[in-house]
């Protein structure tokens, strides 16, 4: 919403007659919940979790009336910003926070709980969330296993603590997985060969979490009878993708399409004339289902002008392609810190650059 509203204002500044609608996006990560809560003028519910750390804590989620439906980031009690800056070991990171904020939503009367997976510091498959969830993980000497998702390697049986339900207690939910990434589980393009290393995993630990991820999907199939590891998008949010197709019955689908489909993006786009977006580093990560990359498709399949104001980008010629004019604002000459604190004046430079280009067209 900042971010708009800073662009908006530098178009002004060079346009004073623009009719100019501000509409956020997102696509999956975060920022999701917020979107769809403000277009479909949903309310904040609050709820006691507990962050990947185990640490308690208050955690939000979107609230729909007129759907029962919930909407919420993973990242709000699985993210990096509950990361200490020196570090954290990613083998005691966990989802069971995540599990608790379904289980509040499902209380409260959810018919349908949206999760937006992005930003996450877990790489455990969902493991945690099951065990909040009622799940019981057991070795093969008949102990349940600890917290750890290392202790995954050693897995004989999942259970749950109601055996007549299926996948209790969200039997009855719907549960949509809203993801920017295909990953699957496992596999060099998996969850932790890719993702691992980003979250400070070392070499060895890659090969610990893969290991303990196999043993999931292998004890996962046997007893219940669906295998998601090769599932594009499983691999997101460290494989917690996986373990809500597997233990909640979800399904996965591009984030940008779900928070496109609440908020009408479409006949928005079809109103306008010009079409203008933008993202913080614009590179051929953004092709893979990134809400710029989106927002220029739906936008070249409506015949408009797309243009993007982005904080860098890497000038591959598909992107070049996809839009009529890309504006890079970041100084390269002052370092990251320095551009971040500029960054409201930046977009709102970008915004008149922008708006300049268009009269002398």
């Amino acid at each position: 919403r900042e971010v708009a509203h800073h662009i908006a204002t530098g178009i002004r500044e060079a346009l004073p007659g623009a009719d100019i609608e501000e509409v956020p996006v997102a696509d999956g990560g975060e920022g999701t919940a917020e979107v769809i809560c403000q277009a479909l003028r949903g309310s904040w519910n609050e709820c006691a979790a507990h962050d990947a750390f185990a640490r308690p804590v208050t955690a939000h989620y979107a609230w729909l009336p007129e759907r029962a439906a919930a909407v919420m980031e993973m990242s709000a009690v699985a993210g990096f910003r509950q990361a200490r800056p020196d570090g954290f070991d990613i083998e005691q990171a966990t989802t069971f926070g995540v599990g608790e904020m379904m289980l509040a939503a499902a209380r409260r009367g959810a018919r349908e709980i949206i999760v937006g997976l992005g930003g996450s510091v877990t790489n455990d498959g969902g493991f945690g969330m099951a065990r909040a969830l009622e799940f019981q993980f057991f070795g093969k000497d008949g102990e349940e296993l600890g917290k750890a998702v290392s202790d995954l390697r050693a897995l004989a049986r999942i259970e749950s603590k109601d055996k007549r339900l299926a996948q209790p207690p969200l039997q009855l939910v719907r549960v949509i997985a809203a993801t920017d990434v295909r990953h699957p589980l496992l596999g060099e393009n998996g969850a932790s060969r890719v993702f691992g290393p980003q979250k400070g995993a070392t070499p060895e630990q890659v090969l610990i979490l893969e290991e303990a991820l196999t043993r999931l999907a292998d004890v996962v199939a046997a007893g219940f009878g669906v295998d998601h590891r090769a599932t594009p998008g499983g691999g997101a949010a460290g494989g917690l993708g996986f373990g809500l197709m597997s233990f909640c019955g979800a399904s996965i689908r591009p984030g940008f399409e779900v928070v496109a489909e609440a908020i009408g993006l479409e006949s928005k786009i079809r109103s306008a004339d010009i079409i203008v977006t933008g993202e913080g580093s614009l590179d051929r990560q953004t092709l893979a289902g990134k809400a710029p990359a989106e927002v220029a498709r739906i936008g070249r399949k409506l015949g408009k002008r797309v243009f993007a104001i982005v904080g860098r980008t890497d000038g591959d010629a598909r992107l070049r392609e996809l839009f009529d004019g890309i504006y890079a604002v970041a100084d390269d000459a002052r370092d990251e810190a320095e551009n971040i604190r500029q960054t409201a004046e930046f977009l709102r430079e970008g915004g008149r650059k922008l708006a300049t280009s268009l009269l002398l067209l």
